[in-house]
């Protein structure tokens, strides 16, 4: 049994209310909880900075549910970064950048939510000119690295603006966590 944090980084953003993440972060509960300890946080409502570094010093497993706004994770979740990854708690001074990771026990997973296409990926004629969403995210595994955590195959949803097939999109999410966290 493991423990797992199940952080929701959504922020209003436009007509975007975030349903699909808080339907993904639903789902995840519901089927994680039935072999694991969760304990879960949505960014957009608040949290006390102490109270989230004692939840991830507490999990084994944190699973990062966010949309992808211009490339990147919403302003509000940057700052929740900025606020909870602190020196002394998730990493130190090392002899070599970014080798001062604290949290070397731990893993994370990326769920990630896209109104880019599949197609736009893993095709060199397309937007990403041949680059998998792994490299598409690749400054926010760096940022997971400095903190010395290990990564699980990210998890994504495309096209969710223009074409949410919600019901896919949960079945998907349901082999992926098999594959991934009950292996």
């Amino acid at each position: 049994m493991k423990n797992i944090l199940i952080i929701n980084g959504h922020q209003k953003y436009g007509s975007t209310e975030g349903k699909l993440n808080q339907t993904l972060v639903d789902r995840m509960q519901t089927l994680l909880s039935e072999k694991h300890h969760i304990q879960t946080t949505i960014i957009q409502n608040g949290y006390r900075i102490e109270e989230e570094q004692q939840k991830f010093l507490w999990a084994d497993i944190i699973i990062y549910q966010t949309p992808i706004y211009w490339f990147s994770v919403p302003g509000l979740f940057k700052t929740y970064m900025d606020e909870v990854y602190a020196y002394g708690v998730f990493f130190k001074g090392s002899d070599e950048y970014g080798r001062g990771g604290l949290l070397t026990e731990k893993k994370y997973m990326f769920s990630t939510t896209w109104n880019a296409p599949e197609k736009a990926y893993n095709d060199p004629t397309q937007f990403f000119e041949g680059r998998d969403v792994e490299e598409a995210i690749s400054h926010l595994h760096r940022v997971q690295e400095f903190l010395g955590m290990k990564p699980l195959k990210s998890f994504t949803c495309y096209d969710v603006i223009k074409n949410p097939n919600i019901d896919k999109f949960l079945s998907e999410l349901e082999v992926h966590l098999q594959e991934v966290i009950e292996q």
